[in-house]
């Protein structure tokens, strides 16, 4: 959504990465303005997909560019606005998801019935907006909620990385010769 709204040429957040543009502008932004439908309502299971939401907030901003009569590529005049929205839509459809795998970990005996805690990391969980609803919902059912600092919250590709050079340091699962795999790029 960031690289779409061309936030690196927001004055304001051209230096920032797209989740941290969209939290900067979404602090000033009314997300009463836009209202996107939230993904998989009709789906009544603990999985996340963002893929229709993407779809819905491009054909909205779209929608604003014509109205504007901008090219893709300018800013939006409601950049805030949008930014907003899609923000408040993504932390919604976290926290739903997430309450029902608490509901389901909860009713399977999954967690303790006393002390259970949620555990969030990775580049969503350095989104105030978004920790604080979690952090909510963590309270509302007796959950501590662990987050690492801002600092630590980096992309999940970076985590996935470490993952392998500790298995490797350990010899866990890594392959001794790469000979006769075939690679190709996704």
């Amino acid at each position: 959504v960031a690289r779409r709204l061309s936030l690196i040429k927001h004055p304001e957040c051209h230096s920032m990465a797209g989740g941290k543009a969209i939290e900067h502008l979404a602090q000033t932004g009314n997300q009463e303005l836009l209202t996107f439908r939230l993904p998989m309502q009709q789906y009544r299971n603990c999985n996340f997909s963002f893929s229709g939401l993407q779809n819905l907030v491009n054909n909205a901003i779209v929608q604003k560019e014509k109205e504007e009569g901008i090219q893709e590529g300018e800013i939006l005049s409601c950049v805030k606005d949008v930014a907003a929205a899609i923000q408040h839509a993504v932390a919604v459809h976290i926290i739903q998801r997430t309450y029902r795998a608490m509901l389901f970990c909860i009713k399977n005996s999954i967690l303790p019935s006393k002390n259970a805690t949620l555990v969030v990391s990775g580049g969503v969980a350095s989104n105030q907006y978004i920790r604080k609803g979690l952090q909510n919902l963590a309270d509302a059912n007796d959950f501590a909620l662990l987050c690492p600092p801002p600092r630590l919250c980096t992309d999940n590709g970076v985590m996935i990385a470490w993952n392998g050079i500790e298995r490797l340091r350990a010899g866990l699962g890594v392959l001794p010769s790469t000979d006769g795999i075939r690679y190709e790029p996704r």
